[in-house]
């Protein structure tokens, strides 16, 4: 919806870079009495990401409930502090996306078992395997 109400139609869809991006404009914004504080083109164009409502649905639940975002820190940040220990707070050792994302599938295992071998033991991690 454009600031006066009025339904944005779908025109087209973009690819910008590797995004799917959808373009928005009414026809009804020469006729519009809040177009000079609108736009000052012909129409209010609007470009909005295909997926951007996953974003805002997310941005919702956060400020619905904001003490989540402590639970997020105490249970997702900490992984990831032990991992940057691990590698000596340092860039990563391989260059290229695809070998960066081993280099840190590798630790990321690494922690899982280390963190697996910590709660239920070595013998059982043996015995389920």
């Amino acid at each position: 919806e454009c600031p006066a109400g009025a339904r944005l139609i779908y025109r087209f869809t973009n690819h910008e870079k590797g995004k799917e991006i959808r373009r928005y404009w009414s026809s009804e914004c020469s006729a519009c009495p809040l177009k000079s504080a609108c736009t000052p083109s012909k129409q209010r164009r609007i470009s909005r990401w295909a997926h951007e409502a996953v974003i805002e649905a997310a941005e919702a639940r956060l400020k619905a409930h904001p003490e989540m975002m402590g639970k997020r820190r105490a249970t997702v940040e900490h992984p990831f502090g032990t991992l940057k220990a691990w590698m000596g707070s340092t860039h990563f050792l391989t260059k290229r996306l695809a070998n960066t994302g081993t280099e840190m599938s590798l630790q990321v295992l690494a922690y899982n078992m280390k963190r697996a071998i910590n709660l239920l033991g070595a013998q059982k991690i043996i015995e389920a395997v």
